[in-house]
């Protein structure tokens, strides 16, 4: 049997209209021996079925004769449904903005978790980013060419610490090095008020987290090597 709950029908309601979708106008008598509900039960039924505009009835010899809407109600009902939940859902939204938690800290794990990464700091002004690795070339192969054209449309720009002189050429982008004896898998990527910490394996972990205050401690910390960085 077709299940018409999505709709807001209860069980014998899916039942009795789906009877008289087989059976056309028909007496109480022929809906309860098509669906084994009791007699009562559908007079009780089809009652609720004529307020939901599903079912009318005439009369013939004082007996009501029952026949199913056009199938085309359920989708009307539907929509009115969504139309009597836009105040309600617009009012929640504002609460939860409002009391929605400031802080966040989210794990991400694979590719497609550290892409959701960098496609988030697309809607930064800038970027900071503490040991950048070749290995984030070598793992998102090809992406960064589309990354790097998203965000020089945007005009954010990077400012970037690495310790391998092969990062270079990346637009928008002013590069300081370090010595390659502190390099390291792990780089930080610091934006807005969010700070991205990656290790970047060949199954890449990433921890985000939405702290204005880890964010402006990264970035003095980020000061500071870059003025003991060199050009």
């Amino acid at each position: 049997m077709e299940n018409l709950d999505q709709a807001g029908l209860t069980k014998n309601e899916s039942g009795v209209y789906l009877a008289l979708i087989d059976l056309g106008p028909s007496l109480a008598g022929q809906i309860s021996r098509k669906t084994g509900l009791h007699r009562r039960t559908i007079y009780d039924t089809t009652e609720m079925l004529i307020k939901k505009g599903l079912v009318g009835y005439m009369l013939k010899n004082n007996r009501r004769v029952f026949q199913a809407s056009n199938p085309i109600r359920l989708l009307e009902m539907i929509k009115e449904k969504e139309n009597m939940l836009i105040p309600l859902v617009e009012k929640l939204s504002g609460k939860y903005a409002a009391t929605k938690e400031k802080e966040e800290t989210n794990f991400y794990t694979g590719k497609e978790g550290l892409k959701t990464i960098f496609e988030d700091q697309l809607s930064s002004k800038e970027i900071i980013i503490l040991g950048a690795s070749m290995k984030a070339y070598e793992i998102l192969q090809f992406y960064f060419k589309w990354y790097d054209k998203a965000r020089k449309q945007k005009k954010i720009r990077a400012k970037i610490i690495a310790q391998d002189k092969r990062i270079k050429n990346i637009p928008l982008s002013e590069i300081r090095y370090l010595p390659e004896k502190y390099a390291s898998p792990v780089s930080v990527n610091i934006y807005s008020d969010k700070t991205a910490i990656i290790l970047w394996a060949s199954q890449p972990i990433a921890i985000l987290i939405k702290n204005k205050e880890i964010s402006e401690g990264y970035k003095n910390y980020f000061s500071l090597l870059w003025k003991m960085a060199r050009p």
